[in-house]
């Protein structure tokens, strides 16, 4: 693994982004996470995963200099489906996922950290999904997880002002389930993990199954045109000013182009 490492201790499988400086999303992180997951399925042993980030960040958001390479709207709406399909697995996993979140987590990383079960942040993370300030939209079902979590009012004030949340906030709001100091929000992750460990992996797997049918026909086609307006935005003046802006580390120029 390039991207990620992996481990199991008592019942519980660590997964830590390590892609420093920011843990950004590229889709070589996506296909080692989706290769990870793959392992840890079918093992008996595994009951419980925690996924973290080393370093500052659980994860800055995806990887905007990769966003580069792709130059198709239809490229574009691949890259969107690919992350859409792998946080619906995650959302789907028979076993629970747990994501402990400091420092950071926008963008892509909110929207990873949305298709886990459960969350646990620090009480000074940024959690947010500031896009629009690149001109481009969320694409990886950012869009229709965050209202189910905050409610459409204050997921449209986050997604149009492009400003993030602490994690007292998201708990406040219902973004998150518990905050704690930095330093002991993985600590709790695991003292949650071992608690969920204990039950019968046949209750919490049916448990697990029967959350999901809370998802609408709606989530799901709100979904689809997702990935499609996520490949229409990506191609437009307005996207590569906004993608070039962040690079150089400027404020963009938008012409509704």
């Amino acid at each position: 693994m390039e991207y990620l490492k992996w481990s199991v201790e008592d019942s519980i499988a660590t997964i830590t982004l390590q892609r420093p400086p920011a843990n950004a999303l590229s889709s070589g992180l996506l296909r080692e996470l989706s290769a990870v997951l793959d392992e840890i399925e079918p093992s008996r042993e595994i009951r419980v995963v925690v996924i973290h980030g080393d370093g500052r960040f659980f994860s800055a958001g995806a990887d905007i200099k990769e966003f580069t390479t792709v130059s198709s709207s239809e490229g574009f709406s691949n890259l969107g489906k690919f992350g859409q399909d792998l946080f619906d697995r995650m959302e789907k996993f028979p076993k629970p996922i747990i994501a402990a979140i400091h420092g950071a987590a926008l963008g892509g990383g909110l929207e990873l950290a949305m298709a886990c079960h459960i969350r646990l942040v620090s009480e000074t993370a940024k959690l947010g999904l500031p896009e629009l300030q690149l001109g481009i939209i969320p694409g990886f079902a950012g869009t229709q997880r965050l209202p189910k979590y905050v409610g459409t009012a204050r997921a449209a004030e986050m997604m149009l002002t492009s400003e993030p949340i602490t994690g007292l906030e998201a708990v406040q709001y219902g973004l998150a389930n518990h905050a704690y100091p930095e330093n002991e929000v993985l600590e709790q992750a695991y003292k949650l993990a071992g608690k969920i460990a204990k039950k019968s992996p046949g209750s919490v797997k049916a448990a697990i199954e029967l959350l999901n049918y809370s998802k609408t026909k709606e989530f799901y086609e709100g979904v689809k045109r997702e990935s499609e307006l996520f490949g229409e935005v990506f191609v437009s003046k307005d996207a590569k000013e906004g993608i070039q802006a962040f690079i150089e580390k400027r404020e963009p120029h938008f012409k509704g182009e």
